[in-house]
């Protein structure tokens, strides 16, 4: 498993959280902050995954 893979997992949690803590306090920037980490972890995920297929 590729390191990407294992770090874009993280943010993608970590954006997770952040959104959910956004919406239950009415924090519209965290709640953004959130959706953007997200998207970014699952970019570093999918690069991971490529990476993964080409070392087979």
């Amino acid at each position: 498993m590729d390191k990407d893979r294992v770090i874009g997992a993280g943010k993608q949690a970590a954006g997770s959280v952040k959104e959910t803590v956004g919406k239950v306090v009415g924090d519209q920037k965290l709640q953004a902050e959130g959706k953007a980490e997200k998207f970014e972890g699952k970019v570093q995920n999918i690069v991971g995954g490529a990476k993964d297929a080409l070392r087979e």
